[in-house]
């Protein structure tokens, strides 16, 4: 990528994550794991579907 086109990229993510919080935006490859609180359905298979092992 250029350099003027990388610079427009970080402005504008900055700018998103002032404006909407860290986690607003990512960019692939960037590790980035919130820690979400969860209740678990009892049902193996919908808490492995839902990703987080349990409703949010």
């Amino acid at each position: 990528m250029s350099d003027e086109r990388t610079k427009a990229l970080e402005a504008a993510v900055s700018d998103i994550k002032k404006r909407f919080g860290d986690g607003a935006v990512m960019r692939l490859g960037e590790a980035h794991h919130l820690a979400v609180e969860v209740v678990p359905t009892g049902s193996l298979a919908l808490d492995l579907a839902l990703g987080v092992g349990g409703i949010p």
